[in-house]
């Protein structure tokens, strides 16, 4: 099953910028965060629904750890 693209209240997006906000601040803008998180949901799109959130999570991570060294 795939998950439609997103919608401004996805909560596979929003959970994970909240968590990723906390533990990037003061190395990261939320707006960053939340540009990263996006574009991360965005690449997994063809990923099984229930694997979406943690996948989201993890590659938006690694991202942001790139990012900000």
């Amino acid at each position: 099953m795939r998950v439609p693209l997103l919608s401004p209240d996805d909560p596979t997006v929003r959970d994970a910028v909240d968590r990723l906000a906390a533990e990037f601040a003061g190395r990261a803008p939320t707006s960053l965060v939340e540009q990263i998180v996006r574009g991360s949901r965005d690449d997994l799109d063809s990923v099984p629904a229930p694997a979406l959130p943690e996948m989201v999570e993890r590659l938006a991570r690694q991202r942001l750890i790139e990012h900000v060294g």
